[in-house]
């Protein structure tokens, strides 16, 4: 082609990236690497080894370590005897190695760049602009919380040795987002990269001896599914932090159920990408290219769902086309280079096979004429339009480059087609008005919603997902908290088993003892404001400590939960009431709480005494004050990435919320559980103390004297064991919180699996509910909530 032609046709040529410093790293080391364990390379104990390639050739890049129970059992004994050291360092020393951290990746940031392209197949531009930097960023940030933890973070303590599986879609990305706030926090960490991509991994491990971090702090361990599977099941390890797919994710959830360990899941997502026909259509379409494009759609927060206005379909579809057609495909360290290779066979024989699976359910397949590369492995940027809502390729995540378009006509359809998915991890909307615009974002179910831009990422800023995109939350103050806990709770004492289930009643029930004045007591379930009779028509006897029968309560069963959550999830309502009203309803319950003060104190007192009684009601009224006070100030936040844009982190209540209360104070555990709930706009459905389920009389009677709406709140009376896996196995439930023994824990988190809810427990520990410190607060209204980060872009 002549100068003239290159003139007018402007076509790129190659700009190749020079690897020589990444080769002339991986010789150095032999093109071979063991694990890094308490600060030294070791042999895996199997001698065992597995080799990663460079998918855009096919050719080897260096053999790895295949990671075994015993290598994995080795990393966490160094852990663990390192932490009590790391966490008693100054909060100013961790953050000056968290500052050398920053540092020494900047300084090998064009060799990380690299060697993550050649790893994971990814363009260099994307590597070397967005990945490296981002990295760096996370360890400069969070230097800054260490350095102010104890300041900001005053009750709280390090979970302990913490285990880490990443993905390997950004490889190094995703190890920066969990150790920085890891070892900011006082923790010691032991890490599995992705078997496709662990090189940069092995990279920070010498960069970790480079600065001379405390053996034992970081240690890396490589290997394929089984090492991470060793590392969630180890015993001795305090936390788990996963990025991956949901399958793996739920996999995780049932594997650590027994066990006390804290998991934090940043799991799939099927991220809707809303044009409104007032939308710049042309940033839309380059907003697009990043959103769905970006590492090839190996993004978990892809926009691969396009939802088009009825009006602009034609057109923007148009646009879509043209723009792909000069979309590059080619080699990914060539700087010229838009879409690179896919990480691994299987990859792209998964992405093929949902291409064919959407056509065959009724969809267009287009893509633009262009020659592929004649090695590696490479798919072209495809576009699906006339997508119907529940195709394959509307529903699961494809996790490469394919857009998935359908149209709709209002804004209320466009909500209900976006969050059409059992996912709920980002977002994007496109629209000139910023009513319009930020309107819709408060109604997506997603963590993060992008306006008018898309994949925007920083520290300072949460990212997590709703539903079954996970739970937890990585970067941002919200992040630091998925690694601490209260200081009071990794001390608290076990509470001793409850005991077994009494067998099924039978029809010849007990007749309370009861005077010539007084009336049977047989108190109803509460569903959706109303008292209920139980569906099973029995009851269940109520005794003093002394074993007088005080009276009955109904024997709820799965009937009466599915009828609660159904009445819960119709008063959604409350949660749209602004915080303000929230506040006047629970003041309310207070005075008329007051005003019943000995009554109820009076026939609570038959259960657990008068001294306890009175001290139940009287701080029970101050607890609902509390909460009371906190509904309108517990808020967000606005965040100033370093990006002409502010990010609206706004905690949003969850849902509806099932609550298994403590058995030791039946009113005040009650009202401790559920006013946080509520003051955060959550509807509950809630399972009483079995040592006085009578309290349920009593507080229906102060909800309807409040004005909370129906619903809001739902009773159900019964055995704790019984009703919690009914609760926990619901699907319409979003969260499930449980505070009893420490089978009733497990049981929670087992049961839960399915839709993967959120889980709040007591770990089996007794909790002081007479304790302020202890029983109630921050603690309680951070799991109440979830935080959406909401990206506003300004200035022209």
């Amino acid at each position: 082609m002549s100068i003239a032609e290159k003139f007018v046709a402007m076509e790129y040529g190659p700009a190749p990236e020079d690897a020589k410093e990444a080769l002339t790293w991986l010789d150095h080391h032999g093109c071979r690497f063991g694990h890094f364990i308490n600060g030294t390379w070791l042999e895996p104990f199997a001698r065992e080894y597995f080799d990663t390639v460079d998918p855009s050739t096919g050719e080897k890049l260096a053999s790895v370590a295949q990671g075994s129970a015993a290598d994995v059992d080795a990393a966490v004994k160094a852990a663990r005897a390192a932490f009590p050291k790391w966490q008693s360092l100054s909060p100013h020393m961790r953050a000056r190695y968290l500052y050398a951290l920053a540092r020494q990746v900047q300084k090998h940031s064009r060799r990380l760049a690299v060697l993550e392209t050649m790893d994971n197949g990814k363009p260099i531009r994307e590597s070397r602009d967005l990945d490296i930097p981002l990295v760096a960023r996370h360890f400069y940030h969070h230097a800054g919380w260490a350095q102010l933890l104890q300041q900001e973070f005053p009750d709280y303590t390090a979970c302990g040795v913490v285990g880490q599986v990443i993905p390997w879609n950004f490889p190094l990305l995703m190890l920066a987002w969990k150790i920085a706030p890891a070892l900011a926090t006082g923790n010691t960490v032991v890490l599995k990269p992705a078997e496709f991509t662990p090189l940069t991994a092995l990279a920070f491990a010498e960069i970790c001896h480079e600065i001379g971090l405390p053996a034992g702090v970081v240690n890396i361990v490589t290997g394929d599914g089984s090492t991470g599977e060793a590392l969630v099941k180890h015993p001795d390890v305090d936390k788990i932090a996963f990025t991956g797919s949901t399958e793996v994710g739920r996999a995780i959830r049932s594997a650590t159920a027994q066990s006390h360990k804290r998991l934090s899941l940043e799991l799939g997502g099927k991220s809707p990408f809303i044009v409104f026909e007032d939308a710049d259509l042309d940033s839309a379409v380059e907003g697009l290219v990043d959103g769905i494009w970006l590492n090839q759609g190996q993004v978990c927060c892809a926009g691969s769902r396009l939802l088009m206005q009825e009006s602009i379909a034609e057109p923007l579809i148009a646009k879509i086309r043209d723009r792909m057609s000069t979309l590059r495909v080619g080699p990914p360290l060539d700087k010229a280079i838009d879409i690179g290779a896919i990480v691994a066979r299987v990859q792209l024989d998964r992405i093929q096979r949902l291409v064919d699976q959407g056509v065959a359910d009724g969809a267009t397949c287009w893509q633009p004429p262009m020659e592929m590369p004649s090695r590696g492995l490479y798919f072209p940027p495809t576009l699906l339009s006339n997508v119907h809502p529940t195709s394959i390729v509307a529903q699961q995540e494809i996790f490469g480059p394919v857009l998935a378009a359908m149209t709709f006509r209002t804004p209320s359809e466009a909500v209900e087609l976006a969050n059409n998915t059992a996912y709920g991890l980002a977002a994007c909307v496109w629209s000139e008005s910023i009513n319009v615009a930020l309107h819709v974002s408060a109604q997506l179910k997603a963590g993060v919603v992008w306006v008018n831009c898309t994949n925007l990422f920083d520290a300072s800023c949460g990212f997590g997902g709703y539903r079954e995109s996970g739970y937890g939350r990585e970067g941002g103050k919200e992040g630091l908290l998925e690694y601490l806990e209260p200081a009071w709770f990794t001390s608290a004492p076990v509470l001793p088993a409850a005991k077994p289930t009494p067998p099924e009643p039978s029809d010849n029930e007990t007749t309370p003892v009861t005077s010539a004045n007084d009336i049977d007591r047989t108190v109803k379930l509460y569903i959706g404001g109303k008292q209920a009779r139980p569906d099973s028509g029995y009851s269940m006897e109520v005794r003093s400590k002394n074993g007088q029968l005080l009276g009955q309560v109904g024997l709820g069963n799965r009937k009466d939960i599915r009828n609660a959550v159904e009445a819960a999830r119709k008063a959604a309502a409350w949660a749209k009431s602004t915080a303000h009203n929230r506040a006047q309803i629970l003041y309310y319950m207070a005075e008329n709480l007051s005003q019943r003060r000995d009554e109820i104190a009076h026939r609570l007192a038959a259960s657990v005494g008068d001294t306890q009684a009175t001290a139940e009601v009287n701080l029970g009224i101050e607890r609902i004050f509390s909460y009371a006070a906190w509904t309108d100030k517990f808020d967000g936040a606005v965040h100033n990435p370093p990006f002409r844009s502010i990010a609206i982190a706004m905690n949003e209540p969850i849902g509806t919320v099932g609550i298994i209360c403590p058995q030791e104070a039946p009113l005040l555990g009650f009202l401790s559980l559920v006013m946080p709930v509520l003051a955060m706009g959550n509807t509950a459905i809630v399972v009483p103390s079995e040592i006085y389920p009578l309290i349920t009389g009593d507080l229906y009677q102060l909800f309807d004297t409040s004005d909370l709406p129906g619903g809001a709140v739902n009773i159900v009376t019964g055995y704790a064991s019984q009703l919690l896996k009914v609760l926990a196995e619901h699907d319409d439930v979003d969260a499930i919180w449980c505070f009893g023994d420490e089978a009733s824990a497990s049981a929670a988190k087992s049961f839960s699996t399915g839709n993967l809810k959120q889980v709040f427990t007591n770990e089996g520990r007794a909790i002081d509910w007479f304790d302020v410190k202890q029983g109630e607060g921050r603690w309680f209204l951070q799991h109440a909530t979830q935080v959406k980060n909401i990206w506003v872009p300004y200035g022209e």
